[in-house]
């Protein structure tokens, strides 16, 4: 049977009432950050309702999105998950995109502030091609979760879980996403089934602790992993986020949109602009924010691309800018006279590849 829209929301809203949950913009707010604590180590849940979920159907649904994303698709396994940008023409980064394959179908997962953009927007190249997008977003909740408890909590759904990171196994529970570790802490995503969340999280929280989605994003930070959404779109080329060393882009496959962009900024000499880890002594900044170089007020030397507080006083940042203001000067974030970031180092090294 299959539910209406309404009747999705309905569960949707009875989940929450359930478990007590308030989301606001998608966030769950309301719960004390463990991150860097002893609790997230061993074991931490959250619900990430900042994610929307697409789902692409038809018999010609994998070659339509080979030539629309900057990484393969058409040849993805059953067990992988990569991740793509979806580019203008101008080769600006309109979404950071997580996908795999559950069957027939493929699911993206990406910035529920862009869904409706994207969806529209891919949509109307589809023309003849046998393809559909589906919005699954609201018959489906994310978890996010992780430390050394969750393997074994997750083992009531998922008997055998994803052996390495970028990896998924998939069942009538839905599916489970190994996530890159952060600070040494594996990570989890999982997509859960409207219909299955209250009984799942009901178990969930007596063995993980319960922690704000601040957590997650702070997670996904220290990994050096880069989110596009409302407020990035179309700001970065791939390369300036380091999409391309996070396994985003795959420089030998056919045409998408902005490809010549994205590949001329790769061969044609040394890339200049690159995302670096960062502490900020002070709260408040947001994802599009600029950055100014002491003494150079007058104009903006990069933007942050994702940030999250810390605590009352501190928050974490992947900062786009060049190499050069990286290593020399301080940087002021959010305007000429804001906060100053500490540079801190990524767990994966910056370097130029194709592949």
């Amino acid at each position: 049977m299959t539910l209406t829209k309404r009747e999705i929301h309905i569960m949707w809203q009875a989940f929450l009432t359930q478990q007590h949950l308030q989301l606001q913009a998608g966030r769950l707010t309301e719960r004390t950050p463990v991150w860097g604590l002893a609790s997230f180590a061993e074991g931490f849940v959250s619900v990430l309702g900042e994610h929307g979920l697409l789902q692409a159907s038809g018999a010609d649904a994998a070659k339509f999105l080979h030539n629309q994303l900057s990484n393969d698709v058409e040849n993805l396994t059953p067990t992988a998950v990569r991740r793509a940008a979806y580019c203008t023409p101008k080769g600006r980064m309109s979404a950071s995109l997580v996908y795999w394959r559950v069957g027939d179908f493929i699911h993206l997962q990406l910035s529920q502030s862009l869904l409706a953009a994207v969806q529209k927007r891919l949509s109307m190249f589809i023309m003849r091609a046998q393809a559909k997008l589906t919005d699954i977003s609201a018959s489906t909740v994310c978890f996010g979760l992780g430390g050394s408890a969750a393997a074994t909590a997750l083992q009531n759904w998922f008997p055998v879980l994803p052996s390495a990171s970028d990896l998924h196994v998939s069942n009538d529970y839905g599916t489970l996403l190994r996530c890159p570790d952060a600070a040494g802490v594996a990570r989890y995503q999982w997509w859960c089934p409207l219909a299955l969340a209250d009984a799942a999280w009901s178990t969930l929280q007596t063995t993980l602790t319960v922690t704000n989605s601040a957590d997650w994003n702070l997670s996904e930070i220290s990994a050096g992993i880069a989110t596009i959404n409302a407020l990035t779109s179309e700001k970065f080329v791939p390369q300036m986020v380091n999409f391309e060393l996070i396994g985003g882009v795959n420089f030998r496959k056919g045409c998408y949109p902005g490809q010549e962009i994205v590949a001329r900024s790769q061969y044609l000499g040394k890339l200049k602009r690159r995302t670096i880890l960062a502490e900020i002594s002070g709260v408040g900044l947001a994802a599009g924010d600029e950055l100014f170089k002491a003494g150079a007020a007058d104009q903006p030397c990069g933007a942050i691309v994702n940030v999250e507080a810390l605590d009352a006083s501190r928050s974490l940042a992947l900062l786009e800018m060049t190499l050069a203001d990286q290593q020399e000067g301080q940087i002021h974030c959010g305007s000429p006279a804001g906060p100053l970031a500490q540079m801190l180092s990524l767990p994966y090294e910056i370097a130029d590849i194709t592949r």
